[in-house]
C-alpha cells in the first residue's frame, strides 16, 4: 500500500468533486518523514480542497471520487491507512493524534466564550481517548507546558484568559499548541500567518519550525506567498485550477520556473519582487526642488483614547506624527499592528478626532474646518478599505454602491449618474454588466475594483488605501496594484497607502513613513529606506520580508 516506508504521506491520483463538478484532477504527491513541503497557488487553485480531502473534512457536497491518500505507520502508534476510504471513527482517532492542523483564522477557530487553557486541555483529552480517563491535574499541567512551548509567556496565568485578551499572534500560538497536543507526525499549516504582521509572522513561523524540527514532525504548509514557501520548506508544489502544475525545490521554483503559471506567481509575489529587486510599479520621484507641492500635510498629530473604567486615564495611540505627501505620488505608512498607522488614516478621513495637531489638505485643516468647507474637503479625500467583503453592503447592487457617493453629495441626475457608474466600471476594468449584480456574485478582486470605483466617484484628489490588498491572493493583489498605478498615471491621483507589508511598499510607493508605537521612527524615499535604513526597527521589518533569507 505504501510505496516507500520513508514516506509519511502518499497521495495518488486524487480526485474530488462538489456535487457533480470535479475540482481536483488526478493530484499526486508524497512527503518524506520530517520533510517540509509547501503547496502554493492562488485562491481557487485547489490547495485547501486537497487539505480537506486529507483530513476528510470536505465542506458541503464535497467528496473523494477517485484515488488514495496513504498515511504511513506511526513511530509509536497507528498502522498504514488509506485516508480516502477510512471509516469516520478511524478518522476521528487520526485527526489530532496522527495528523494535526493549524488553521488560518484564530478568531473563528477558537471558542470566544471559552478560556484558552480548557480549549488546549480538550485537545489533549481528545488525543488520549484510548488511554482511559485522564487525570485533570496532569492535563492542566500538560496544557500549560504546550502553551509555554508554543511561545505564550506566563502560560500558567494566561491559561485562564479568553481569546479576546490575546493578540492575533498569541492566538495563533494557541492554535499551534492545540495542533501539537496529540503529538502528530504530520502537521498541516493552512495559511497560518496570512493575517499577521511580517515581524509577528516571522516569530510564529520560527517557533513553529523549531517545534516540528525538535519532534521530527513532517510539515505540509499551505500558502499563496512564494517567498514564505521558499523560506520555510524543502520542496514546493504549485497548484492551479485543481491540477499540480510544477514541483521543485525553492531555488528551482523561484529562479528557474518551467511553467507559465509558476512564472506568473513568481512575478506577482511582492515579497519575491522585493528581495530580487524587480522593477517597481512606481516611477522614480523627481528631485525635491522640482517636486509638486504637498497635497497633504500632517503636522504634530496626537490622538489619545480614554481607558474604559479608569476615570481620566488615557492611552496615546498617536504621538506627534508629522509627514507630507506630494501631489501625484504615493506615500506608504508602514508598521505592525498597534503602530498607529490606521488611526492616522482615520483622522485624515474625519472618522476620528485628533487630540491635537493638524491634517491639512491643500492648506485647509481637516481637523478644525466645519460645515460646507469640511464637506468640500471630504470630497477630495476618499477611502479604499482592507476587506472588500465587509466594506460593501451585500444588499446593494454594484450600481447603487458606486452611485451612492454621488447621491449623497447631490451630483447630477439619475441618468448622468448611470453614465458615471458605467465610466467608473470602465476605469477599473470591470464589465458594465456587473452593475446589476451584488457583491456576493463577485470575486474578492472584483469587489476591490468596485471599492476603488466607488472611491473615485467624486473625482477625489487623494485616496487613502488602508491595507487595500492584504486580503487578496498574490495574483489578484498584483492586478489591483497595477490598476492603482495605472489610475495614478492617468488621473493624477495621490495615494496614502497604509500597510504592514514592506514588500508591497517597494512595488508601489515613492515615499515611506515607518511607524512604531504611535511615533514615526523613520521616513524618506523608498530606495533610501530599503537600501540604507537607519532605525533598528526598520531593519527588523526589512529582515522579516519572506524570501529575504533565501535571496541572500
Amino acid at each position: 500500500m505504501l510505496q516507500d516506508a520513508e514516506n509519511i504521506l502518499e497521495v495518488t491520483d486524487l480526485e474530488v468533486a462538489f456535487g457533480g463538478t470535479p475540482v481536483l484532477h488526478r493530484v499526486g504527491f508524497s512527503m518524506r518523514r520530517g520533510e517540509r513541503v509547501a503547496i502554493v497557488g492562488q485562491s481557487g487553485s485547489g490547495k485547501s480542497t486537497a487539505i480537506g480531502a486529507i483530513l476528510r473534512l470536505l465542506p458541503g457536497s464535497g467528496r473523494i471520487t477517485h484515488g488514495s491518500i496513504v498515511l504511513g505507520a506511526g513511530r509509536t502508534r497507528g498502522d498504514v491507512v488509506d485516508l480516502a476510504t477510512a471509516s469516520e471513527p478511524l478518522m476521528r482517532s487520526i485527526r489530532g493524534q496522527r495528523v494535526g492542523l493549524v488553521p488560518q483564522d484564530p478568531m473563528s477557530n477558537l471558542n470566544p466564550a471559552m478560556k484558552i487553557g480548557p480549549q488546549v486541555a480538550d485537545a489533549i483529552v481528545a488525543s488520549r481517548r484510548d488511554l482511559g480517563k485522564p487525570d485533570r491535574a496532569d492535563v492542566r499541567k500538560r496544557a500549560i507546558a504546550l502553551l509555554s512551548e508554543a511561545g505564550i509567556p506566563d502560560a500558567g496565568r494566561r491559561y485562564g484568559q479568553y481569546p479576546h485578551e490575546f493578540s492575533g499572534g498569541m492566538r495563533q500560538r494557541v492554535l499551534i499548541a492545540i495542533a501539537l497536543a496529540g503529538e502528530p507526525e504530520l502537521l498541516i499549516a493552512d495559511e497560518p500567518t496570512s493575517a499577521l504582521d511580517v515581524t509577528v509572522q516571522r516569530q510564529i513561523l520560527n517557533h513553529l519550525q523549531s517545534l516540528v524540527d525538535a519532534r521530527g514532525t513532517s510539515l505540509l504548509f499551505i500558502t499563496h506567498d512564494l517567498g514564505l514557501a521558499a523560506d520555510r520548506t524543502d520542496r514546493i508544489i504549485v497548484m492551479s485550477e485543481g491540477h499540480i502544475v510544477e514541483v521543485g525545490t525553492p531555488r528551482e521554483i523561484l529562479l528557474d520556473p518551467r511553467e507559465e503559471y509558476t512564472k506568473q506567481l513568481v512575478a506577482a509575489a511582492p515579497s519575491v519582487a522585493a528581495v530580487l529587486d524587480a522593477e517597481p510599479l512606481a516611477e522614480p520621484l523627481a528631485p525635491a526642488e522640482v517636486r509638486p507641492p504637498s497635497i497633504l500635510v500632517v503636522d504634530g498629530l496626537v490622538k489619545e483614547f480614554a481607558l474604559r473604567g479608569q476615570r481620566g486615564g488615557t492611552v496615546r495611540a498617536v504621538g506627534d506624527v508629522s509627514f507630507e505627501v506630494a501631489r501625484g505620488t504615493t506615500t506608504a505608512v508602514v508598521g505592525e499592528s498597534g503602530s498607529g498607522k490606521t488611526t492616522v488614516a482615520r483622522i485624515i478621513l474625519g472618522l476620528e478626532t485628533a487630540s491635537s495637531g493638524e491634517a491639512l489638505i491643500d492648506g485647509e485643516s481637516l481637523t478644525t474646518t466645519r460645515g460646507s468647507r469640511r464637506r468640500a474637503l471630504r470630497r477630495k479625500v476618499q477611502p479604499v478599505f482592507q476587506d472588500p467583503y465587509g466594506s460593501l453592503d451585500p444588499t446593494y447592487s454594484i450600481e447603487r454602491l458606486i452611485d451612492e457617493p454621488l447621491r449623497i453629495f447631490g451630483v447630477g441626475d439619475r441618468s448622468s449618474r448611470q453614465e458615471r457608474v458605467a465610466e467608473l466600471l470602465d476605469q477599473v476594468a470591470l464589465p458594465r454588466s456587473v452593475a446589476q449584480r451584488r457583491p456576493n456574485e463577485l470575486s474578492g478582486g472584483q469587489r476591490q475594483r468596485v471599492a476603488i470605483a466607488r472611491a473615485l466617484a467624486l473625482e477625489p484628489e487623494l485616496l487613502i488605501c488602508d491595507e487595500a490588498v492584504s486580503a487578496l491572493d498574490v495574483l489578484v493583489q498584483d492586478q489591483i496594484l497595477t490598476l492603482l498605478a495605472d489610475l495614478q498615471e492617468r488621473l493624477g491621483l495621490t495615494y496614502l497607502f497604509i500597510t504592514h507589508d514592506l514588500s508591497v511598499v517597494r512595488q508601489i510607493a515613492h515615499q515611506v513613513v515607518v511607524m512604531r508605537s504611535g511615533e514615526v521612527v523613520e521616513s524618506g524615499p523608498v530606495d533610501d529606506v530599503f537600501n540604507r535604513p537607519r532605525a533598528d526597527y526598520t531593519k527588523e521589518l526589512l529582515g522579516a520580508i519572506p524570501g529575504a533569507a533565501f535571496a541572500a
